[in-house]
């Protein structure tokens, strides 16, 4: 893959204000609506590549995998390993991780349709988390698939959804966003039957997608467990890198 937007290319600018001013401009440039017909039909049949994407962490190191999946099959495997240039910020998560992100991408000898990540997209402070910047930078569509709600608030309790219950996320006044705005979408994928309870994913569009279509390409990708296969799969991978490196 290429990056698109050298601008965009995730590192560390001089201070939080130089990188919240970076963010600004990529939720400028970022499209919170569908630019590809039937991305959620092309994932359930399998014609889409999906890209999953996660990382692990060593010392002061990060460790970055993607795993493409078309179908059940995995076609294509990356990893980068680059040191981490800044702790954890909350709302800055690319600036600290997108480096090795981008990086694996790059090394990706097929085009995704699709990226997924663990992290958020457009629910995010300033409607740019990791997977609307990286999504951006290359220009592909992207989702954010995260295990906490950053901000935002749920239109509906999610302490006691069903399997394959959802409830709409909306913007929030902490967010740039208008109040209201529909940004995503609590989804609870799977389900214990008996008293213990799983928490749901928090889905929300990155680039080139509505929260709507991102929460049903997410639903498309189907799977056994909690994550859906693309970042299921990335995650081990991340964890074997680990163990490797």
């Amino acid at each position: 893959m290429e990056v698109a937007v050298e601008r965009f290319r995730p590192g560390r600018p001089d201070s939080h204000e130089a990188m919240e001013a970076l963010q600004a401009e990529i939720a400028s440039a970022a499209v919170f609506e569908d630019t590809v017909e039937d991305t959620p039909s092309d994932v359930r049949s399998g014609e889409a590549l999906v890209a999953g994407i996660d990382q692990a962490f060593l010392d002061d190191r990060a460790v970055s995998a993607v795993v493409v999946l078309r179908g059940g099959e995995v076609i294509a495997r990356e990893s980068a390993v680059t040191p981490l240039s800044m702790p954890y910020v909350p709302g800055l998560l690319a600036f600290r991780e997108g480096e090795p992100i981008v990086a694996a991408l790059e090394a990706l000898d097929v085009e995704p349709d699709l990226l997924v990540f663990d992290g958020s997209g457009r629910i995010h402070y300033r409607e740019a988390g990791i997977a609307t910047h990286v999504g951006v930078c290359f220009d592909v569509p992207a989702i954010g698939v995260a295990k906490g709600l950053l901000c935002g608030r749920p239109r509906a309790p999610t302490d006691s959804l069903e399997a394959g219950e959802y409830v709409p996320i909306e913007a929030d006044d902490s967010m740039t966003a208008p109040e209201g705005t529909v940004i995503g979408y609590a989804y609870q994928s799977r389900q214990y039957p008996d008293s213990t309870r799983i928490n749901p994913l928090y889905i929300s569009p990155g680039h080139r997608l509505s929260a709507r279509t991102a929460l049903e390409c997410v639903i498309a990708c189907g799977g056994e467990y909690k994550l859906p296969p693309p970042t299921r799969l990335a995650d081990r991978y991340a964890d074997e890198l680990k163990a490797d490196v």
